[in-house]
């Protein structure tokens, strides 16, 4: 089964609230067999709108990865982002 890669590209506006968010979302995607392979750090904006916060998360496949997205625990952190960013989030599934 192909792997899968939850993409997210964030501009923060409440640092505070968006921490929280972010403690709460590595429980979740942990529970779900998800590893973070970038959060932040460097990057080049080619093309697109540039975010500052550039963040790629494997998942064991994209089940896992939207079972992430739905399970209770994510949405309990995702309640802190509301408001305090502004996001873009793909997941997309990898070559086998």
């Amino acid at each position: 089964m192909p792997k899968a890669y939850w993409i997210a590209h964030v501009t923060v506006t409440d640092p505070e609230a968006y921490g929280r968010y972010a403690a709460i979302a590595t429980e979740a995607i942990a529970a779900h067999g998800g590893e973070f392979l970038a959060r932040s750090g460097r990057y080049v904006q080619l093309e697109g709108t540039e975010r500052a916060r550039n963040v790629v998360a494997r998942f064991p496949s994209l089940e896992a990865a939207v079972a992430c997205y739905r399970s209770d625990l994510y949405q309990q952190g995702l309640a802190h982002a509301k408001g305090a960013a502004v996001r873009d989030l793909v997941v997309v599934e990898g070559l086998d």
